[in-house]
């Protein structure tokens, strides 16, 4: 699966961002965008300013203590390679063998484990986790509220769900709003915070007008 502006991703729809975005029939082909998917800089984050800005994110984000994080719409694994800084082990999830592979690579020696998989039935089997991350992926899904509590499913007690989503787009605006995404969530976990992105530059590599955020929600 993959994300907008900001990488990971999601099964052949429009994302903002491409040329696709404001055409509701556009298609993408991901494992074709792969090898040119990290030159944008909130994508590789290769601009040590931009992967500062993520990192500092992350340790807001996620837990103190070493977790296991399941990466949703993994991409190129530019989160989990963070995550993994950040003494966590991650299991990334991505619908595209292209990105899986980069993210192998990009991860390689490293507490990860990378599977080509739908974002919104995890192939996880048992397995719990203490963190789901997923950036930019929700909003191309067809039924959020019905994936937002198969993904509580999988966390362990206590566990949390950290999305970072937004509305991108004049023409045909695509995304879900703060608000919407606040509602479907609330009834779910004990607790979630509500985080605006939009007015950080270092996170996407430049200034942005349209709606960014994140949810960090726990149960």
């Amino acid at each position: 699966m993959t994300n907008i502006d900001d990488g990971e991703t999601s099964p052949a729809l429009r994302t903002p961002g491409n040329p696709a975005a404001d055409d509701p029939s556009g298609a993408l082909d991901w494992d074709a965008r792969a090898p040119a998917f990290d030159d944008e800089p909130d994508h590789g984050l290769r601009e040590p300013v931009v992967r500062e800005a993520w990192a500092a994110r992350l340790r807001d984000w996620l837990p103190g203590r070493p977790s296991d994080v399941l990466d949703l719409g993994c991409g190129t694994g530019s989160l989990s390679l963070l995550a993994t800084e950040q003494g966590h082990r991650v299991t990334g999830v991505d619908s595209s063998p292209a990105m899986v592979a980069l993210a192998r690579a990009k991860l390689a020696g490293r507490p990860a484990v990378f599977l080509v998989g739908d974002a919104a039935a995890p192939p996880v089997g048992e397995e719990r986790f203490d963190v789901i991350l997923v950036r930019h992926v929700l909003w191309t899904l067809p039924d959020p509220g019905r994936v937002l509590r198969r993904w509580c499913g999988l966390l362990r007690p206590g566990g949390r769900l950290v999305l970072v989503e937004g509305v991108w787009g004049t023409v045909s605006p695509v995304g879900i709003p703060a608000e919407r995404l606040y509602g479907m969530l609330a009834p779910l976990v004990s607790h979630a915070e509500l985080v605006r992105l939009a007015d950080d530059p270092l996170l996407w590599g430049r200034e942005v007008e349209d709606e960014r955020y994140a949810l960090v929600a726990h149960l």
